[in-house]
């Protein structure tokens, strides 16, 4: 009798084994960012609300392998091969990064988010039939940087302005040249600062006094929308208006910003990842661009900086921070 109650406990304890080993295992997503996870949690967020859309939801019914490069551009060649070597179901990464990725792998579906041309790049050569494993979604970025130079202008009165970039970031030639452009057009002098470390940051402010710049146009890099506050404070601190891409560096205390809506593109981008989990393939979901582009101000800052907000500009904006 006791042996047969003990058989009857060893396959009552084995059960739950058994059950477990029968489960489905979730498909993956693999995350890749140039950035840190500190300074991108709302855009996680907006990633994850996407797949929530068609159906999807982390630690539920899909899995998610992180990897975060944290600004060092040189660490993304083998994070994405460490993600390509786990073979996700879908691998989602940000410009740098989706030029790695999709050199360490052509099976593996890609989705990317990228503030440049993606085929000006070499990610696509169609927006509308990407082909290959790669599609996603472009933020207007480089396109924009004209018009910022030009709400600077109309902001600041001076013929001397400076541009801001990552020398790390591959876009930096095409944002600079846009730029540039625009500044002979307006009949402006350009200097262009490069920085990718913190310390550098700190020196190229120090710095633009010295080259009687007026105000600063900040490039846009995955390395600057980390340091929104820093970027901020320092601008205030050496009375230099600055405009960035993004709402995060004005909602810190800084100018102005004119630029897509980042969240947006996260969320169409975690709609993307989700419709590849369900089966539908990169060459058949075209390039998506998001299209949300906000002019926001920040009057406490401009009062501080003795600038009086031209009432036409403010007509234009979709957000004024009092």
């Amino acid at each position: 009798m006791r042996r047969r109650e003990i058989i009857a406990a060893l396959g009552v304890a084995a059960w739950p084994l058994a059950a477990r080993a029968q489960q489905p295992t979730l498909p993956v997503i693999g995350f890749l960012h140039s950035a840190s996870p500190a300074g991108y949690a709302e855009f996680v967020t907006a990633f994850q609300q996407g797949l929530a859309e068609v159906g999807f939801a982390e630690g539920r019914n899909v899995a998610v392998e992180y990897r975060w490069a944290d600004g060092a551009y040189d660490r993304l060649p083998a994070l994405a091969a460490e993600l390509a070597q786990l073979q996700p179901t879908v691998i989602f990464a940000n410009n740098p990064g989706a030029l790695h990725v999709k050199a360490a792998t052509t099976t593996i579906p890609i989705v990317f988010t990228a503030g440049f041309d993606p085929i000006e790049l070499g990610l696509v050569t169609n927006l509308k039939q990407p082909g290959g494993n790669i599609t996603g979604v472009s933020i207007l970025n480089v396109e924009l940087g004209p018009k910022r130079l030009e709400f600077l202008h109309e902001l600041v009165v001076g013929a001397v302005m400076a541009l801001l970039v990552n020398p790390t970031n591959p876009n930096v030639p095409s944002q600079t040249r846009e730029v540039q452009a625009a500044a002979q057009r307006l009949g402006l002098q350009l200097h262009v600062l490069r920085a990718s470390t913190d310390g550098q940051l700190t020196a190229i402010f120090a710095k633009l006094r010295e080259l009687r710049s007026s105000a600063l146009l900040i490039g846009t890099d995955p390395f600057f929308n980390t340091r929104s506050r820093q970027l901020a404070a320092l601008a205030l601190r050496h009375a230099m208006p600055a405009i960035y891409q993004y709402r995060d560096f004005v909602a810190a205390g800084g100018l102005m910003s004119y630029g897509a809506n980042l969240a947006d593109a996260y969320r169409l981008a975690g709609i993307y990842v989700g419709r590849i989990l369900k089966g539908e393939k990169p060459p058949d979901l075209p390039v998506q661009q998001s299209t949300k582009i906000e002019l926001i101000f920040n009057l406490k800052t401009a009062k501080a900086l003795g600038i009086n907000v031209p009432e036409s500009l403010l007509a234009r904006a979709d957000q004024v921070i009092e």
